[in-house]
């Protein structure tokens, strides 16, 4: 029997991961960090086109790594902290787990 707990997270690792992959997406989650932002003040910060910023920010909001909210005629985009903290717990419980105590796979004696 193991000794440590597995970490779920509540968004499907994938998404998270191709949602990280990407520059420009890395680069949106640092411009949200200092607070919210339309998908206009968006992408004045990039020299690409407006469906391709729209399409990164709809894999970001897939992956539930932004949240928007309408104030009036416009959509503010926010980083979800949440998701964020929980990925860096899973990185930290990988760290923490001793590869000594893992279970060995059926079949692999060392």
């Amino acid at each position: 029997m193991s000794n440590y707990q597995t970490i779920e997270l509540p968004t499907p690792m994938d998404d998270i991961f191709k949602a990280l992959k990407d520059p420009t997406r890395r680069k949106i989650l640092q411009l949200l960090k200092d607070g919210d932002m339309t998908a206009g003040e968006i992408a004045q910060a990039f020299s690409i086109s407006k469906p391709s910023i729209s399409h990164h920010l709809d894999l970001l909001k897939r992956a539930d790594l932004i949240t928007v909210e309408r104030r009036g005629q416009f959509l503010h985009h926010k980083l979800n902290t949440t998701v964020v903290e929980d990925l860096l717990a899973w990185v930290i419980d990988l760290k923490d787990t001793p590869s000594t105590t893992a279970q060995k796979a059926p079949g692999h004696d060392e």
